[in-house]
């Protein structure tokens, strides 16, 4: 084992518990892999309700961060960077998530501020964006040619920085999204009464998760399905009015359309132990793309046969035919018949509920946490995007 495997990780992010969502689950979880391989670890998170940090098994620091990307949050990042720049000299720095790459675009420029090891993830989104302009995309690909490693949580996103940013490619890993440390086998499903069938869907309420495509499509069902559903809807969020345009749509409906808003984990267990379909059909916004969707994995492992678009990573966490249905952008008859599918073939719902269990556990993340953190002897074959040892002159302090 090199020198480097033994460094301290410290972790900043922008997104972290009690906030909720897949870069916020992504980072708690390569913290935890990366404790259990052998690393002292630190997270510097932004402000929130410190009285669960405790409990993490690694230390937790909150920075007077609200969590944002704005230029307040990358000053204070800065300004914590600077104060503690000889404590992260000494260790490895995992910028897990866009804000504090935003931060380093110009921290990057003082030798004083480089760390021993620098370790990035791009999640998908924000490669579209760095890319944007000249200016941004020289500061960001400066940083990648400075990067020791880099992840990608799909094949999607490892693609898209890749093209985007070609310096990226014999230093890029995938990294792909597993299940909670602390999940938990479902309860069994709860039959319904009535022949009655629960539609889930569950993330921001934002364009890009497209959750009034489904009100849509549910809606072009026939009269006799449409008496047969429920839509349940769990997300926050109001993103250029959308929430709002959601709701007042949802009003129009003729079957049952409940907004949850925010819940606990116990009340989204539940809410997925009484459900019969997820669905969340994510579209392109704008520079905003689906990089992989944790979300789809939970509900698979849940036992929910899963409705999505075949966008960005989606394909990698349903897969057509087995766990789901994939349907194209802007298939809107399509997803009408997705959906009257699933509601009519009970053996179909179950078959592809049984697979989605299976489906959800491929991967794990102490296998990706050895990717980045540990084996700093080895380099990536560009050929097969595999390990390969490097002579031993190479640098492994």
């Amino acid at each position: 084992m090199s020198v480097a495997s033994n460094l301290p990780i410290y972790v900043l992010t922008h997104e972290f518990s009690p906030k909720k969502g897949g870069i916020a689950t992504f980072t708690e979880e390569m913290a935890r892999a990366a404790v259990k391989i052998g690393h002292e670890v630190e997270v510097w998170a932004p402000r929130g309700d410190p009285s669960g940090d405790a409990d993490f098994p690694f230390k937790v620091r909150r920075l007077n961060l609200k969590g944002s990307q704005d230029l307040s949050c990358q000053f204070q990042l800065a300004r914590e960077w600077i104060r503690e720049r000889r404590k992260l000299r000494k260790g490895i720095v995992y910028l897990s998530d866009p804000g504090p790459i935003l931060t380093m675009r110009y921290l990057q420029f003082f030798k004083a501020l480089k760390p021993k090891r620098l370790i990035l993830t791009f999640h998908g989104t924000e490669i579209n964006t760095f890319a944007s302009n000249s200016f941004r995309r020289f500061l960001v690909n400066r940083i990648i040619k400075r990067a020791d490693r880099i992840s990608a949580l799909s094949e999607f996103t490892h693609a898209l920085i890749r093209k985007r940013f070609p310096a990226s490619k014999l230093k890029t890993y995938l990294t792909p999204g597993a299940l909670r440390t602390n999940f938990e086998t479902p309860k069994p499903k709860i039959n319904s009464p009535s022949n009655r069938i629960h539609i889930l869907t569950v993330g921001r309420l934002h364009p890009r998760k497209g959750q009034v495509l489904i009100l849509k499509a549910l809606a072009a069902l026939p009269t006799e399905l449409r008496q047969r559903i429920t839509f349940w809807i769990v997300g926050t969020g109001n993103k250029r009015g959308y929430g709002t345009c959601l709701k007042t749509l949802a009003k129009e409906m003729d079957f049952e359309v409940t907004f949850f808003g925010d819940v606990s984990n116990s009340e989204l267990e539940d809410l997925y132990s009484r459900a019969n379909i997820f669905s969340m059909t994510s579209v392109n916004f704008r520079k905003s793309v689906e990089g992989f969707g944790l979300v789809y994995l939970e509900a698979a492992a849940h036992g929910l046969p899963i409705i999505a678009n075949r966008v960005g990573g989606v394909a990698e966490a349903v897969s057509h035919g087995e766990n789901g249905l994939l349907v194209e952008p802007g298939d809107n008859t399509g997803l009408t018949s997705a959906f009257a599918r699933l509601i009519q073939d009970d053996d179909l719902r179950s078959q592809m509920g049984e697979n989605g269990r299976k489906w959800s556990r491929r991967n794990n993340w102490v296998e990706s946490a050895k990717l980045l953190f540990n084996d700093w002897d080895i380099e990536i074959d560009p050929n097969s995007n595999t390990k390969r040892n490097l002579p031993t002159s190479s640098n492994t302090t």
